[in-house]
């Protein structure tokens, strides 16, 4: 099944399930996110990680109220592994890293911790809380920080109930612009041509 399809599947089979405490569901808090970067006039490739940042949510299959539970689901690497298989690093590695920016953010921006929503705070210590400043200097040093931080704050706004934003389906060709190129077919053997008489004058 083609890239696009299965992340529309996802989104018709999972979307609707709550956002982890937010006053969103899953489709509706993607959508936003996407929406956002959209306005920006952020690349494709920024686009899809906005769209698809917590998709990591819908395919490890944890439960929704794991933060409650005491634990870290590791959304972010769950959905950079699904991601890898069909994306490069402009997409995977600002969805890898948008929890690490939240992080960052708490230590850099006085104003962005007290702003993060109940949610968002508690998971933020199931995290590891605000980076210390030694883990904010090397975070600056990953090649797509920036983007993981506009990721981020996308991912921050985009819990607004009722909002109306694009469907799924309006981010088809950037999907499509992304996506790593279909592996090479396989050659189909030939039948060895048999050797004749001729051949040797």
């Amino acid at each position: 099944m083609a890239i696009f399809d299965q992340i529309v599947e996802l989104f018709a089979k999972k979307g609707d399930d709550a956002y982890f405490g937010e006053p969103v569901s899953q489709k509706e808090h993607a959508l936003q996110a996407a929406y956002l970067a959209k306005l920006e006039q952020a690349p494709d490739s920024l686009v899809v990680a906005a769209l698809l940042h917590d998709v990591g949510h819908l395919v490890h299959g944890l439960p929704e109220d794991i933060a409650d539970r005491g634990v870290d689901g590791r959304h972010e690497a769950a959905g950079e592994a699904w991601l890898t298989r069909y994306f490069g690093p402009e997409v995977t590695e600002p969805v890898r890293l948008h929890v690490d920016a939240k992080r960052y953010l708490c230590t850099v921006d006085p104003e962005y911790l007290s702003g993060l929503s109940p949610a968002s705070a508690q998971s933020l210590a199931l995290q590891g809380g605000p980076f210390s400043a030694a883990e904010a200097r090397r975070f600056e040093t990953h090649h797509y920080f920036r983007e993981a931080v506009r990721v981020r704050r996308w991912d921050d706004r985009a819990k607004v109930p009722g909002l109306e934003v694009p469907d799924v389906e309006h981010y088809r060709r950037a999907v499509e612009s992304t996506r790593r190129p279909e592996e090479n077919p396989p050659i189909t053997p030939m039948t060895p041509i048999r050797k004749t008489q001729d051949d040797d004058r």
